[in-house]
């Protein structure tokens, strides 16, 4: 089964994405994407307190994603993919553009440098080149704070 949520959020878990997305999509498996979550114990064991039991959380580096994206999206269980960052969503894209097509920015809160597109996607010049970039090489990115809510496409979030 593909991995039914690929998703940029800064927050990485939290309750959207437990509740609101991995409870609404059956998800019994998240892949969180970070190297320094992935560098680190303490971390990850915060990660782990923020799922149920019955979901499996998996912690990558980027590198890792690339080499394994197409093992999580042939597993037969319900999975979710996280990064916090839109580089690193784009370079699992790049390895497994069919795997990785449809891309979800669902949370890149404010900080300093950042316009606001959304009242949850605040953007630099920067992000919104890799954005156009990711859509041109094919992905289908929108934008989704939880699945209840309408999508905003990536045309419409960038005019």
């Amino acid at each position: 089964m593909p991995l039914a949520l690929l998703r940029v959020d800064d927050r990485l878990v939290h309750g959207q994405v437990v509740l609101g997305w991995g409870r609404q999509l059956g998800a019994q498996f998240v892949v969180l994407v970070d190297d320094e979550v992935r560098n680190s114990v303490w971390e990850q064991d915060l990660y782990r307190m923020a799922v149920p039991d019955d979901l499996e959380i998996i912690f990558a580096s980027r590198a890792e994603a690339e080499a394994q994206i197409g093992e999580w999206a042939g597993d037969a269980r319900v999975g979710m993919l996280l990064t916090a960052d839109i580089a690193t969503m784009a370079a699992i894209h790049d390895v497994a553009p069919a795997v990785a097509h449809h891309i979800n920015l669902g949370g890149l809160h404010h900080r300093p440098g950042r316009i606001e597109r959304l009242r949850y996607i605040y953007l630099t010049a920067s992000d919104e080149t890799a954005l156009r970039g990711l859509a041109a090489r094919g992905a289908d990115v929108v934008a989704q704070d939880l699945p209840t809510t309408p999508a905003v496409a990536l045309d419409r979030l960038l005019a």
